[in-house]
């Protein structure tokens, strides 16, 4: 079936952002053609007026063009926090492309997460901009269980793309995410990556929402073996797996010369320096409970 597409007139492109590495977020669509089966944006429907599935409807969003660009100098921007800017639909609509040449010449911060390669068609814009960060989300190097998973570019398409743009001065990082246990293969994920990102998240697949049962139902399926331990970590809450994964990672970054953090993403190192590793189990949970005891004060 193919996917309901629309355009979609907004009065603005720019949202101003709660999240840490971002002053606003930036969203050139609604909806997104990857059809990742764990993505959680997909409570971002309940904004949309589809009927249909995520990951079965786009909305191309058309915004008053930025006449004044240097309005957002010094700031930092986020393309896109939830939905793929370099999504398949974006070679012909070109909201992306539009939106950086719209920011042509304001001195801004860019970061940018995608899952696909397209996004070399705009390398020319991207090194216009002063600081630039490319994040590509990787979290298998089995490209059978990636097409189990979403409709986005081959691994090894997006690990190519990742080494152009480093290979071009553009920092990139490895976003190792969703974790799923005893599949993801982290250190493997890293090998692989280290000579030519900057920095690696780590991030915990996180199940709730509609996709819970969707993720739960295809390990018990296809890994039936890992079926007792995604229960206790997603059905009784244990999350001791993830402490001994972070303690095993730890190490494995001390054995290869790579500096190893918790929750920080702001030590900044040389372009050619190797790349940090920052771990961001739960992250959400605890930037929740800072919020908390801030109140508090």
């Amino acid at each position: 079936m193919d996917p309901m597409i629309s355009k979609k007139e907004v009065k603005s492109i720019m949202t101003k952002s709660n999240l840490p590495v971002g002053d606003f977020s930036v969203n050139p669509y609604l909806g997104c053609l990857h059809a990742c089966k764990y993505c959680y944006a997909s409570f971002m429907k309940r904004f949309s007026k589809h009927d249909e599935p995520w990951g079965e409807f786009l909305d191309v969003k058309c915004w008053p063009e930025i006449r004044n660009p240097q309005k957002y100098d010094g700031k930092s921007l986020v393309i896109s926090s939830v939905t793929d800017p370099y999504q398949p639909m974006e070679e012909e609509f070109e909201r992306t492309k539009t939106l950086l040449k719209q920011l042509s010449g304001a001195d801004v911060k860019l970061s940018i997460l995608t899952k696909s390669d397209l996004i070399l068609r705009d390398l020319d814009l991207l090194k216009t901009f002063p600081d630039v960060r490319v994040s590509f989300s990787i979290n298998t190097l089995d490209e059978e269980f990636k097409k189990d998973m979403d409709d986005a570019v081959s691994i090894k398409r997006r690990l190519k793309a990742m080494k152009t743009l480093y290979d071009n001065g553009i920092r990139t990082t490895c976003f190792i995410s969703p974790i799923f246990p005893e599949i993801t293969d982290v250190p493997s994920i890293i090998n692989q990556t280290k000579d030519y990102c900057n920095l690696i998240w780590l991030e915990n697949l996180n199940l709730r929402g509609n996709y819970k049962a969707v993720i739960l139902n295809y390990i018990k399926e296809t890994f039936p073996d890992l079926a007792p331990l995604y229960h206790e970590i997603y059905i009784k809450k244990d999350r001791s797996y993830w402490e001994y994964l972070n303690e095993d990672l730890k190490h494995f970054c001390e054995d290869i010369g790579l500096l190893y953090v918790r929750d920080d993403d702001s030590i900044k190192r040389p372009f050619d320096e190797p790349p940090i590793v920052v771990n961001y189990f739960y992250h959400e949970e605890i930037t929740k409970s800072a919020k908390k005891k801030r109140c508090r004060k």
